[in-house]
């Protein structure tokens, strides 16, 4: 993999070239290099397998050329793989010529955003110089975890009467193990010392079935080093899917629910977060619009992103704009308090006529404030930071937290009567965002509440939830204290979720023609 300091250096050159252009007023160097290493996990105990399969790894390097001359504005990008050298950038800088389209909305390049870097040499050394084996190992480590848990169980003991049969029962653990190796550099006409980033997420994610009882369970895990990463997602993947033999129906209804940690996350991934991106603010598609300083949720409810954070998976130094990453509260005691920007964006909305009609303020000092330009990264469907687009609005940590946060044992009792939903998936707004109106199907690790206790679980794909985000976050109950860093299909942010409990969630029962099925 190409070495952060090569990647600078072809970005102090890029940048001096650039600047003997004529045409060109503002310009910006960004050059990545990617590695994404991947272990299939792929156990099944009645078909023959491999366990571990497909250890492959990927990687892409390249520069990108942004500049902006004339009157009008007239923005150009332009890309080139592989190729860092100055023949490199001059061919990004024709593609960025060929391909500049005017921009009434531009206001310039970033610039110092007045706040410092905090977050450095966090990045795992070995994570970077991962070897084959080590891959292929900690793809057995979590396999591992999930097989010890399936032949320890004494419920599935109980439903075999030798091991020839309890590997009859279709004993599924399958996944992945992912690990990335981002570095960048980046330097521009307001900020031209070339800025460095390197970071090392790994992430793991196993979905375990015991298929003759049509049982399923899920388990993940994040972090930043090799040394860190255990079978925790195996064992609770399979932990999930022995609980989950013998699963009930639920009719439709309105029920109190507790949404586990992978909903929570699902949850604030497709709805609550683009939400409070900057361009819903700006294209009035968020149900916040106008709401900055105003309750939007219950009280109980914080939810924050932090880039800077040591040890969290999606902390960063800098963004993919060169600026410090940082905190930004956006749901704060209830409150809409700030939103997810970059640059661009931030500049944009501050110089918008509509500005206090769109976000709810007038006050530009408090407006600057709401709208601090921490989120501009290049990330694409879970693949790190990509040289070949232009830097987009994402969340890195999203954390929420209760004002008065209990167990969940406790939140279980408080609801007495009703679901807990551990996992959803097709989780979309329907009748545009800012109706708030969402849809979303109940998949597994999930059960009956009955008394204060988990009574029984849930049959998966059987329920279906149709409700509405603002209603669900005004009709909180209570959040727990414990939370997990949690990962959402092809996503980049981690959310860091608690359990949290709402009233009145209307659920309706559906596949009922899959009984009939022989």
């Amino acid at each position: 993999m190409i070495a952060t300091r090569e990647l600078a250096r072809a970005a102090e050159a890029g940048l001096e070239y650039l600047g003997t252009q004529k045409g060109i007023r503002e310009c910006e160097v960004f050059v990545a290099a990617n590695g994404s290493l991947l272990a299939r996990l792929n156990y099944t105990s009645h078909i023959p397998c491999n366990g571990v399969e497909e250890p492959k790894s990927t990687e892409s390097c390249g520069l990108q050329v942004v500049f902006e001359s004339g009157d009008g504005a007239t923005i150009g990008f332009g890309s080139e793989p592989s190729d860092l050298t100055l023949e490199g950038v001059k061919r990004a800088l024709d593609k960025a010529r060929k391909g500049a389209v005017p921009d009434p909305e531009f206001v310039s390049l970033p610039r110092p955003s007045g706040e410092a870097r905090t977050l450095w040499d966090y990045h795992d050394r070995r994570l970077l110089e991962l070897r084959d084996d080590d891959l292929v190992e900690a793809g057995w480590r979590v396999v591992t975890g999930a097989l010890r848990t399936f032949t320890a169980s004494s419920a599935l003991v109980d439903l075999a009467s030798s091991d020839a049969a309890l590997k009859r029962l279709g004993l599924i653990a399958g996944g992945d193990v992912t690990i990335l190796q981002e570095r960048i550099a980046v330097a521009t006409t307001h900020m031209p010392r070339v800025q460095t980033d390197e970071s090392t997420p790994i992430m793991a994610f196993v979905t375990a079935m015991v298929e003759a009882k049509d049982a399923k369970g899920s388990g993940w895990s994040t972090g930043t080093r090799l040394d860190h990463f255990t079978d925790e997602a195996g064992v609770d993947a399979a932990t999930q899917a022995i609980r989950a033999t013998d699963g009930v129906r639920m009719p439709t209804g309105d029920y109190a629910v507790i949404f586990g940690k992978q909903p929570v996350a699902d949850l604030l991934n497709n709805i609550v977060i683009p939400a409070c991106s900057a361009r819903s603010i700006y294209s009035l598609t968020s149900p916040f619009t106008g709401k900055l300083g105003k309750l939007v949720a219950s009280p109980l409810l914080n939810i924050y992103d932090h880039g800077a954070m040591p040890g969290l998976m999606g902390s960063k130094g800098i963004t993919c704009e060169g600026l410090p990453t940082g905190r930004t509260d956006l749901i704060k005691n209830g409150v809409f308090a700030g939103v997810l920007s970059n640059w661009y964006e931030s500049q944009r909305l501050l110089r918008d006529p509509q500005l206090a009609e769109k976000l709810g303020v007038d006050d530009a000092r408090a407006a600057a404030a709401a709208l601090a330009p921490r989120n501009g990264f290049r990330f694409d469907a879970g693949g790190g930071r990509q040289f070949d687009s232009p830097p987009g609005v994402s969340p890195s940590n999203v954390i929420v937290e209760g004002n008065s946060p209990v167990s969940l044992e406790e939140l279980i009792r408080t609801v007495a009567n009703g679901l807990y939903i551990g996992r959803i998936w097709y989780t979309y707004p329907i009748n545009g965002l800012r109706a708030g109106d969402f849809t979303c199907t109940v998949v597994g690790d999930s059960y009956v509440i009955r008394d204060g206790r988990l009574a029984a679980p849930l049959k998966a794909n059987t329920l279906r939830i149709n409700d509405n985000i603002a209603k669900v976050l005004r009709d909180i109950l209570g959040i727990t204290k414990d939370v997990k860093g949690t990962l959402v299909w092809a996503a980049d942010e981690v959310v860091y979720a608690p359990e949290i409990a709402c009233s009145g969630i209307h659920v309706e029962e559906i596949a009922g023609f899959m009984e009939a099925l022989p």
